[in-house]
């Protein structure tokens, strides 16, 4: 599923981003955007809206989120309306 979310916090790692109000996900550097990102600033900053997908919810209850997931589906969806 994909969520809005704000980003609370931000690591050398990636970006924590609150996707329903007292739930923050951790979007690892990696999952920020295709290709290599050197710094989680040069894409996010404290504050921003931002798209992401839930990954995985891991036993302990830890959401893991990707941008970059949620910015293909947006596009494939944008794709298969504007062929129709």
């Amino acid at each position: 599923q994909i969520y809005t979310g704000k980003v609370t916090t931000i690591k050398d790692f990636g970006a924590f981003i609150e996707v329903i109000p007292g739930q923050d996900g951790l979007c690892h550097i990696s999952e920020l955007q295709d290709g290599y990102v050197e710094k989680v600033t040069d894409v996010v900053k404290v504050g921003d809206k931002v798209r992401v997908k839930v990954l995985l919810i891991d036993d302990q209850g830890r959401v893991k989120l990707s941008r970059k997931a949620a910015l293909a589906e947006e596009a494939e969806k944008s794709e298969e309306k504007a062929s129709v």
